[in-house]
């Protein structure tokens, strides 16, 4: 016997759309926990983990073996517990376990905090208040906009939406719909661990390499769904050829496997350029272009939240027609 942990296989299209859409109209309503969020206790753990774990240099196949362990240690018992509680709700009622299913995605997803972080971008650029823009552009990317003109704001700003539209938004709903609460802590998790350990320097070329493939593996589903979303709705904020383009040939020179294909779709689709010359610590980086058309501005900034925006709705929109055929033929 199989133990139930959510998602469609356990509940049903119906009512897996129905937990999709509570945890999203969580999220649009009370947004970002402000205090107390789970993932900045997650957060403190994981840093005391690799503390300890990571204290000395070691042969490079030892250190991933190592961060491997790390890995586990530190997603694994919250996955196990949140997939007890998954099967303790079942056996009472399949309504707790949509509820636990929208309040994992509540926790997981970010369309509201997305928006909140991005929008004030475009309005300080419009507002030509560079000052401004540059502060809170440095909030959401790593690179360095200390005297950026608007144009690397605008495409930074641009890029972000596009990218974390896939990381934030749609790929936890897509591990929610797979696997219920579990997929959502399990993909939350190992992002975070990602964003954390996944760098490519001394101290974690070794032991963030299993954090990096596994975030990876774990988004190469969904950023593909995501670029495909993108290139679709270019019909109504852009152009869909331009993004299946740019994705078959602009994506592979891209360094991220997932990144890639998202950009440059959300670029195609929008007609803007993006990629190019950025600055990290102090160090100029030549990066792949994409897209194409015009330099970006704080107007793309809106129409990317609007792309992003309406991926969301789309996908909500074809999970209910699915739940309603899968209704019709039962």
């Amino acid at each position: 016997m199989s133990v139930p942990t959510g998602g469609v296989g356990d509940l049903g299209w119906s009512l897996v759309a129905l937990a999709a859409l509570a945890g999203v109209l969580l999220d649009r309503r009370f947004g970002e926990v402000p205090r107390w969020h789970p993932l900045v206790g997650f957060g403190r753990i994981a840093t005391a983990i690799e503390h300890a774990m990571n204290r000395r240099p070691a042969a490079l196949a030892r250190s991933r073996i190592v961060g491997l362990i790390a890995w586990a240690i530190t997603v694994l018992p919250f996955v196990l517990l949140t997939a007890w509680l998954a099967a303790v709700a079942r056996t009472a009622s399949p309504w707790l376990v949509v509820v636990l299913d929208a309040v994992a995605l509540y926790f997981a997803i970010g369309a509201r905090s997305l928006h909140d972080h991005i929008a004030p971008i475009a309005l300080a650029l419009r507002d030509a208040d560079l000052p401004r823009a540059r502060a809170l552009a440095s909030r959401i990317v790593s690179r360095d906009l200390s005297d950026a003109a608007d144009e690397p704001i605008a495409r930074a700003a641009v890029e972000s939406a596009l990218e974390n539209g896939s990381d934030a938004i749609f790929a936890p709903l897509f591990w929610m719909v797979v696997a219920g609460a579990p997929g959502v802590v399990l993909y939350r998790l190992a992002n975070t661990l990602d964003a954390m350990w996944g760098y490519r320097n001394a101290r974690f070329a070794g032991f963030g390499w299993a954090a990096a493939r596994i975030d990876d593996g774990l988004n190469w589903i969904p950023a593909r769904l995501t670029a495909m979303s993108y290139a679709v709705l270019g019909q109504t904020v852009g152009h869909t050829a331009d993004a299946l383009r740019c994705w078959r040939t602009q994506a592979p020179h891209w360094s991220s496997p997932n990144a890639g294909p998202v950009m440059a779709a959300g670029a195609g689709s929008l007609r803007v350029r993006l990629g190019g010359a950025a600055r990290y610590e102090g160090v100029d980086e030549a990066r792949p272009p994409l897209g194409t058309g015009d330099r970006a501005t704080a107007a793309d900034i809106t129409r990317a939240l609007t792309l992003v925006s309406r991926t969301l709705w789309l996908w909500l929109g074809v999970l209910a027609l699915i739940a309603a055929a899968t209704q019709s033929l039962s």
